[in-house]
């Protein structure tokens, strides 16, 4: 039992395209909606984390005086694990109301950072001499092994950003809307053999922010609390060529099973899922690394429409990196819909969510954050 809440939720106005504001900008439009959800101004909050920007840029910006600042940047779980930093923050008594936030020029590129690895980093001396740079080249190396060794088809792949169109088909805020076939995924460009451009996540614009604080503060709050129950992290490697296996996370393991543990669930427990999906082959890894299907066989789950509208798993119910919006980091929007989820206020909303589960991914499988959300504290 945590005994922590989030209490406000919010991401920036617009999502998408946003060529008017600098990343910086869109920090503090998604912690200024994130403040009227929870009803709260910046003098309220005292702990302060983000990545991408050091954090104390961010809490000057906002107007913050932080007594805890966290500036974890592991890649896109970083919010993920904000979360179980705050968590334990807050139960230490370093603070009490803590706010994470996230912005990013993605698309628009407005004060954006290049891509280019450190000349020293593991990466810049034994993968990028290689021409192994960027996500879709990395990526391409655990997903080929996976289908040699586990029959995994293109079609089965293709299905994945199938079934996340249907979902964002259902989302007005979603970028990408239009129902697609497993035909038209095929037959997108090749970016980098086996991921077609369907196949590869959104580059867009955007921002959000979370609001967390102790359960017995939950009543002082307009919105209902969603209770942290469980929490995880865990990491393995900055370089894909040194996984342990190609075919299986570590990191997601791990995380996934101390969330799960701290939370007090099992897999039946689970209403709704949120798994990072920069690419079409993370929610198969995500689900047999989660315990959900077997090994080998979560690309049929998922052709089955299982994760589907409909389906016994619902999963990236807001369309998740392939079709709502992906603007480098996506952690924070998979946490963004699960708490809407446990609120009731998804625009794809799944009937009576108890217990939400957020699995999220940093680099090249290098790291992974788990959070298990609910309507109740954990009994």
């Amino acid at each position: 039992m945590t005994g922590v809440v989030i209490v406000g939720a919010a991401e920036t106005t617009d999502l998408g395209v946003i060529p008017n504001l600098s990343e910086l900008q869109l920090h503090a439009d998604a912690a200024l909606n994130a403040f009227a959800d929870a009803g709260i101004n910046a003098r309220d909050i005292d702990g302060f984390a983000t990545a991408g920007f050091r954090p104390t840029e961010v809490a000057q910006y906002l107007g913050l005086r932080p007594r805890w600042v966290d500036g974890t940047s592991v890649g896109g779980c970083s919010f993920m694990v904000h979360v179980r930093h705050a968590v334990a923050a807050i139960q230490a008594g370093h603070c009490s109301t803590v706010l994470i936030t996230h912005g990013e020029s993605g698309r628009s590129r407005v004060g954006k950072s290049g891509f280019a690895p450190a000349p020293a980093s593991f990466g810049g001396q034994f993968e990028a001499p290689f021409g192994v740079v960027g996500p879709p080249t990395m990526f391409t190396i655990p997903v080929l092994r996976y289908m040699k060794d586990f029959g995994l088809t293109h079609e089965q792949l293709a299905m994945v950003a199938v079934v996340q169109r249907q979902w964002a088909n259902r989302n007005p805020r979603a970028s990408m809307r239009e129902l697609i076939t497993v035909e038209d995924v095929l037959k997108s460009r090749m970016i980098a053999y086996p991921f077609h451009l369907l196949e590869c996540c959104l580059v867009t614009d955007g921002g959000g922010a979370l609001i967390l604080t102790s359960a017995d503060r939950a009543r002082d709050f307009p919105k209902p609390p969603v209770h942290i129950r469980g929490t995880g992290e865990s990491s393995e490697t900055p370089i894909i060529s040194q996984m342990e296996d190609l075919t299986s996370s570590r990191a997601f393991r791990e995380a996934g099973r101390d969330a799960m543990r701290e939370a007090g669930i099992v897999h039946a427990d689970v209403d709704h899922l949120m798994i990072y999906d920069a690419f079409a082959h993370l929610p198969i890894y995500g689900l047999e690394d989660l315990g959900f299907c077997k090994r080998g066989e979560a690309g049929a789950f998922i052709a089955e429409g299982n994760t589907a509208p409909g389906g016994r798993l619902p999963t990236n119910t807001n369309g998740g990196g392939l079709s709502y919006m992906h603007s480098g980091m996506y952690g924070m929007y998979a946490l963004q819909e699960s708490v809407r989820q446990v609120r009731g206020e998804a625009a794809a909303q799944i009937a009576d969510v108890e217990v939400a589960l957020c699995l999220g991914v940093g680099g090249m499988f290098g790291a992974s954050g788990c959070v298990v959300m609910g309507k109740e504290a954990r009994p």
